[in-house]
């Protein structure tokens, strides 16, 4: 199996891994991730339908309101967020969701993690050294 190993800027500390989820657009928590089950329930989001707990999410920022960040945190608290968390720029809402709620975030990978990570494949995110290493899905 392949694996790639990329360097990053560290926003939440810790270690998270487990399957990718990955979607090119912006995501609301706020009334665009159901809080108690993580399963995104934004109409018209390409990720619409799909059950982010357990995985590594990877998405390009967030949008919406800044009680996003409480609805990370309370993901967080019932065991419905994700292990992990992507951003190409990670702005406040998400960092703060991600800081309050214990989860792994990386930001400013050295690669585009859109680009280079696909749906399925198995990621580790060590917010503790900087780095997310990708195992290709076979």
């Amino acid at each position: 199996m392949k694996k790639i190993l990329i360097k990053g800027r560290s926003i939440s500390k810790g270690v998270g891994e487990g399957e990718a989820i990955v979607s090119k657009q912006a995501i609301s928590f706020l009334g665009g991730v159901d809080p108690d089950t993580g399963v995104v329930i934004e109409r018209g989001h390409e990720l619409e339908g799909e059950n982010i707990a357990g995985k590594v999410l990877i998405f390009p920022s967030g949008k919406g309101s800044t009680a996003g960040s409480f609805i990370i945190y309370a993901l967080a608290r019932k065991g419905a967020a994700p292990q992990a968390i992507i951003n190409l720029v990670a702005e406040p809402i998400i960092a703060t969701g991600a800081v309050i709620g214990k989860i792994p975030l990386m930001d400013k990978l050295e690669q585009n993690p859109i680009e280079v990570i696909q749906n399925k494949d198995w990621v580790r995110v060590d917010g503790e050294k900087g780095i997310v290493e990708v195992t290709k899905r076979a």
